[in-house]
């Protein structure tokens, strides 16, 4: 298999010294706790006075349901749902505040009508074997809530270029709601992790694994590691959505969503021993308490449908993830365009579990600070 996957690990000498002396500094990250190098090792060194200013939350505005991958040129790759839900944007840069101002492309659009034509949601890029891949949901023009996973590919090494060819409908085994298609590969066998309404289930989505054959079909099992149950994860609608994996410590840690999109959305957590079968759902075990929530104090709503990357130091993990600015919002929330990417330092507790912390309050601006 391809060295290339979705777990975020670090970059060779070469590349770490690219990525510093195109930072200028290595950037300090707002958050909380300190993060462990990718292979469980010590601590990343706090910033010091010389280093470069934390980064300006919102990194994106108006940008949900963010992905990042860092790739081997050195290049942070950003994609994202645009609120209009018609289309698929591509950014880069090699720094990930530089995000925020780098130009953006549209390398795809949704069709007027019949399949791909509704509903483009939630993007992710990925390199596998030589070639680009873009995983997202979508709808028929005509039958906008029949939302499928889907693929693009593009075989150029610089995805602004070339051709992204649309691949198909990635399938699953039922043809109902599915969607947030993320893929990783473990000890040389890729899987992909995705949410999907199970036929006679009493919920909207449950969290589900299938290794893979080839990034465009899945093989053997789909097994369900997660369904919507405690209370923190059937506020509104019944949903776990979004999944995310990182590896670090000895373990897999798959991040995911819950609740309806309101200040209710939250993050909850399973983890797996890295020796263990991840096809067996007994293997995972599930947090009973939400990870990353909603939070008064920094003003930060619904935070969720989260991914990892690594900062530019190559060593500091990367929590990416959207929320709002208010909690209060008037109609359907999908409506809503709010949703900003943000990205915080993401901690490690002395167990060895993650430390999400709490989400990070706006960055202060020339006048916010003359006002306060």
């Amino acid at each position: 298999m391809s060295r290339d996957n979705a777990l975020p690990l670090p970059p060779d000498r070469r590349l770490l010294l690219k990525g510093a002396l195109a930072a200028g500094a290595l950037t300090a990250l707002p958050g909380v706790g300190a993060a462990h190098a990718a292979t469980g090792g010590p601590a990343a060194s706090p910033a010091g006075p010389g280093a470069a200013a934390p980064y300006v939350n919102p990194l994106v505005r108006n940008r949900a349901d963010p992905h990042i991958h860092r790739h081997r040129d050195g290049f942070y790759y950003f994609t994202a749902t645009a609120p209009e839900y018609d289309r698929i944007i591509l950014r880069r840069s090699r720094t990930l505040r530089g995000l925020s101002t780098a130009s953006e492309s549209v390398i795809w659009r949704k069709h007027a009508t019949g399949v791909m034509g509704a509903h483009i949601w939630a993007p992710e890029i990925h390199h596998i074997d030589g070639k680009w891949y873009i995983y997202f949901a979508s709808a028929p023009a005509e039958d906008i809530w029949a939302i499928r996973i889907w693929v693009l590919e593009n075989a150029h090494p610089d995805p602004f270029k070339g051709t992204w060819v649309e691949r198909g409908q990635l399938k699953t085994a039922w043809e109902t709601f599915s969607l947030d298609a993320t893929t990783f590969t473990h000890r040389g066998t890729r899987y992909l992790a995705w949410a999907q309404h199970e036929p006679g289930m009493d919920n909207n989505t449950a969290l589900w694994l299938s290794r893979m054959a080839d990034p465009l079909t899945l093989t053997g099992p789909q097994v369900r590691l997660s369904t919507p149950e405690l209370p923190w994860e059937v506020i509104g609608f019944k949903v776990n959505e979004g999944p995310s994996v990182i590896r670090r410590n000895g373990r897999l840690f798959m991040s995911y969503s819950a609740s309806a999109t309101d200040f209710n959305y939250c993050m909850g957590l399973l983890t797996v021993d890295e020796d263990a079968d991840l096809m067996n759902p007994a293997n995972w075990s599930k947090s009973q308490a939400p990870v990353f929530t909603s939070n008064d104090t920094t003003k930060q709503y619904g935070p969720g449908h989260n991914s990892f990357t690594v900062a530019e130091d190559g060593r500091t993990d990367v929590l990416v993830y959207h929320a709002r600015q208010y909690k209060d919002i008037v109609g359907d929330p999908l409506n809503d365009p709010n949703r900003h990417t943000r990205v915080q330092r993401l901690g490690w507790k002395p167990d060895g579990t993650p430390d999400f912390g709490v989400p990070v309050a706006d960055t202060p601006t020339p006048s916010s600070r003359k006002e306060s």
